[in-house]
């Protein structure tokens, strides 16, 4: 009896002393997914974020706007990225009336079209909006008729679900739901299609700007506009676009703290330092 009332008395000190657990409490866990165009700059201000504080805790994930948005108002996600607005059947699907989606953005972007090196180098540097909804329409279908090699054009689109091919697609084929049927591939996410551009020699793909900064691949003028952080933040190049996190209802306290830390000078610098364009 004594031996147990011995050790009773030790587990009472420890627990009290915090010997049983030096790890102190767990950080809250916020989760985002969304927009793959978004993520870069979202992940390298979670890496920052997370160093700096001890209360909260970020992970990000991709899949696309139209994910994130469905992760959200289904409770899996704290925060969606996206690179378009909510729609409206995602509104219908999700809100209340004391639950409202809130879309902050956090910095600007474009939707640049590229092109593979060889592309570049035959002479194609620069299209008209005709000329490139020509394209993914499938009436123009070699590189010779846009005054480049006699080669055939192999375009890539965005799958279902990307809020970058939601704009793509109502910027120039007209409309959100227009079919491209000049398109040979549809690819994931902009790192997909920057990896089918690289390793091939007659491509064309369309990828946020932070995915143009290294010079594997090669941005063209649109309607005579180079895209660049200027162009983009004025709005002269014409698929220039925000970037967003979205809430639904009013964020969590650590989903805040997240949004103050993205929108706020830290984050903003981030987003300069990586191809992204700030607020």
């Amino acid at each position: 009896m004594r031996n147990i009332v011995a050790v009773a008395i030790l587990v009472s000190i420890l627990l009290l002393s915090g010997c049983m657990d030096k790890s102190g409490p767990r950080a809250q866990e916020i989760r985002i997914s969304g927009s793959t165009t978004v993520m870069p700059l979202i992940e390298l201000c979670a890496e920052v974020f997370n160093v700096a504080n001890e209360t909260y805790r970020v992970s990000v994930t991709g899949g696309g706007s139209g994910v994130g948005i469905n992760d959200l108002g289904e409770g899996r996600s704290s925060l969606a990225m996206t690179s378009r607005e909510v729609k409206q059947d995602e509104k219908q699907k999700f809100e209340s009336p004391g639950r409202r989606f809130r879309e902050i953005p956090v910095g600007y972007d474009g939707i640049v079209v590229v092109v593979s090196s060889k592309v570049y180098e035959s002479g194609v540097t620069a299209i008209n909006m005709e000329q490139l909804r020509a394209i993914y329409s499938g009436q123009i279908r070699n590189w010779k008729e846009l005054g480049g090699s006699d080669r055939g054009i192999f375009a890539i689109s965005r799958k279902s679900g990307s809020g970058t091919r939601d704009n793509f697609n109502e910027m120039v084929m007209g409309k959100k739901e227009a079919e491209t049927p000049g398109a040979e591939q549809e690819a994931g996410d902009s790192s997909e299609v920057k990896t089918a551009l690289v390793g091939g020699d007659n491509g064309i793909g369309y990828v946020g700007f932070s995915y143009v900064t290294d010079g594997s691949i090669r941005p063209l003028a649109l309607e005579g506009t180079v895209p660049t952080i200027d162009t983009l933040r004025s709005g002269k190049y014409p698929l220039a676009r925000k970037l967003f996190l979205c809430s639904l209802g009013n964020p969590s306290p650590g989903a805040q703290a997240f949004i103050d830390f993205v929108i706020g000078p830290e984050g903003q610098k981030i987003a300069l330092e990586n191809g992204f364009i700030p607020l």
